[in-house]
């Protein structure tokens, strides 16, 4: 099973997470800022994550939600932080739809700092998708 994992975090925490699944996937998780972020082949699942940042996402997330198209993953996962709330969700699974890329309804939220704990609860998250 071909993975990747995707994110673009200011602060930290969602690169926590997304490191998280990406241990638990055996890949390493991308920035979508970095060279390497393009799918340089289609994956199976692509787990994708962001924050809320002034009730939008990060420019840099939206731009690269805008250069998927729909035979570059079988299905995505959505990984999210944030302070207040989970509307980050809903717009990274909205740019995936309209890339024609399959969403799993199931998300994985972390409301404010990660710890050990929510680390943990990422990576079993990311388990369920990856038989």
């Amino acid at each position: 099973m071909s993975v990747a994992v995707r994110y673009f975090s200011r602060s930290g925490n969602t690169k926590a997470v997304a490191d998280a699944i990406a241990q638990a996937a055996g890949v390493t998780a991308v920035s979508v800022d970095q060279k390497e972020a393009p799918l340089s082949a289609p994956v199976d699942v692509l787990f994708i994550g962001g924050a809320l940042y002034a009730y939008g996402i990060d420019k840099k997330l939206k731009e690269y939600l805008g250069t998927l198209k729909k035979e570059d993953a079988k299905k995505a996962v959505v990984f999210s932080t944030s302070w207040v709330s989970k509307h980050a969700v809903d717009l990274i699974k909205k740019g995936l739809r309209e890339a024609g890329i399959p969403v799993e309804e199931e998300s994985f939220y972390v409301r404010n700092k990660p710890g050990e704990a929510k680390l943990k609860e990422a990576a079993a998250f990311a388990g369920r998708y990856l038989s």
